[in-house]
């Protein structure tokens, strides 16, 4: 189906003149009048009910099951730090498809890329060698160690997201539990509130949300959580039974709460004692969104991961996903002890190669940290005009929160309005994810716009 994006040539001055002649008018519903006002003084206006995208919407949604609720716009054309609606309407993107477009939108290398492997070889199964799964796995490990994270990175697991490359994590991790203790005693797995490790029922099962998890329980036995970043309770929370333990070192969905040197340092030391596999969930903040390849990548080694997951980024919308593992973990796992169909597919890991081949880019990490500081500043000036919403900013890199003392919807939808996407996360936190090529100048000119949403529903 082939979409025609109309062009919408009214110009803004001659709307505000038709909102001032509707104003005076007693021949025009206030609804009508109220709409026309609206239309004047919003930039990028929800798209209304008798508009070509709700015609669409309202086409398409009663073919699709409903697991989302979703705003009026839709999305028909990106590039770079942007989107078009399909009334041409232009938004910049603070939100890069939830953390995974760091390369921007429709970034042309890998177009270029797409093309040519789409006219190579997309798909023979794992029942087989190809090129690009075994030189993707190898770039993860090399550019791992180079980046001074995970010390003992040895081999990977290719797969087709976010929550399989957990699964895997999950898996490998109870494997390596019975390797160590054969009566089974050692099964347990930990993870901590305000994570968000996936959907499938292994990687739900480790998040701890009620509002995923009861529409679902029971969930899978022996899952235990704990307080992020709560030293005194790891002790008692992973123990001789524990076969594993997942923590995100940024939590993304939970609130953008970063996980502090001395905890993820007591953590991994706790781990090693009782012989627990420890993984590093680095999905939504891993591959350079915090200034350096993996979130981790500072810590000393004795800190460092058994496991690595990331997803995400790593196709820049392409589904992929992996599970890096070091020798302690792979030594176990034995030939059809885990598999997929389509993961390590030739064409996701010539796309992946291509992004970690980017991401990796030491020019592009130092941007990243530059970048971070601008907003900063700015949130720092927003929040000094707005002390009684903005209580907190966290975060690090381009993964960056604003906590607020009230539901941040309305900023949102404003925000939209003016042409910027944000989105939340956890309890009343605005979170920022843009790609990681965002100039500054396109934070400056977001920035500018939240600023004017907040003071619009103030």
């Amino acid at each position: 189906m082939a979409f025609r994006i109309p062009v919408r040539r009214l110009p803004s001055v001659r709307v505000r003149c038709l909102s001032s002649q509707a104003t005076a008018s007693s021949n025009l519903s206030q609804n009508v009048q109220d709409s026309i006002s609206r239309e004047a003084s919003l930039p990028n206006p929800d798209p209304s009910e008798d508009s070509p995208s709700a015609a669409l919407v309202k086409e398409h949604s009663k073919y699709m099951l409903a697991t989302y609720a979703r705003p009026p716009p839709v999305f028909v054309k990106g590039e770079g730090s942007y989107l078009w609606d399909l009334e041409n309407r232009k938004y910049l993107d603070f939100t890069a498809g939830i953390a995974v477009n760091g390369l921007g939108h429709s970034d042309p290398g890998l177009a270029k890329v797409i093309s040519d492997q789409a006219q190579t070889l997309w798909h023979a199964s794992n029942l087989y060698y190809n090129p690009w799964t075994g030189a993707l796995s190898q770039l993860l490990v090399e550019k791992t160690l180079e980046s001074g994270a995970m010390h003992d990175a040895a081999t990977v697991f290719v797969c087709n997201s976010g929550s399989e490359a957990n699964e895997a994590a999950i898996k490998f991790s109870r494997k390596v539990g019975k390797v160590l203790d054969p009566t089974g005693e050692k099964h347990e797995f930990v993870s901590f509130y305000n994570s968000f490790h996936g959907r499938t029922m292994g990687s739900l099962s480790a998040t701890p949300n009620p509002k995923y998890q009861q529409p679902f329980a029971p969930m899978l036995p022996g899952f235990r959580y704990g307080t992020y970043n709560d030293i005194g309770a790891i002790n008692d929370l992973v123990t001789e039974k524990t076969c594993g333990v997942i923590i995100e070192p940024i939590q993304g969905e939970g609130g953008v709460n970063v996980a502090t040197d001395e905890f993820l340092t007591a953590l991994a030391k706790r781990c090693r004692e009782v012989g627990a596999v420890l993984i590093y969930d680095e999905i939504q903040c891993g591959l350079s969104r915090t200034g350096t390849l993996w979130a981790h990548s500072h810590l000393p080694k004795e800190a460092h991961p058994d496991i690595i997951t990331t997803a995400k980024a790593l196709g820049n919308g392409f589904p992929i996903g992996s599970t890096i593992v070091n020798s302690h973990v792979s030594e176990k796992i034995k030939i059809g002890d885990h598999g997929t169909t389509f993961g390590g597919n030739p064409m996701a890991c010539r796309l992946a190669h291509y992004v970690v081949s980017q991401l990796s880019n030491p020019k592009l990490q130092e941007d990243v940290i530059s970048k971070s500081k601008i907003f900063r500043e700015k949130f720092e000036q927003i929040r000094g005009r707005f002390p009684d919403l903005i209580t907190e900013i966290r975060g690090k890199g381009l993964i960056l929160g604003l906590q607020l003392t009230q539901d941040p919807s309305p900023v949102v939808k404003a925000a939209r309005e003016r042409g910027l996407l944000v989105i939340t996360c956890g309890t009343n936190t605005l979170r920022f994810v843009p790609p990681l090529t965002v100039s500054e100048e396109e934070i400056e000119s977001g920035l500018k716009v939240l600023e004017e949403a907040i003071a619009a529903t103030r």
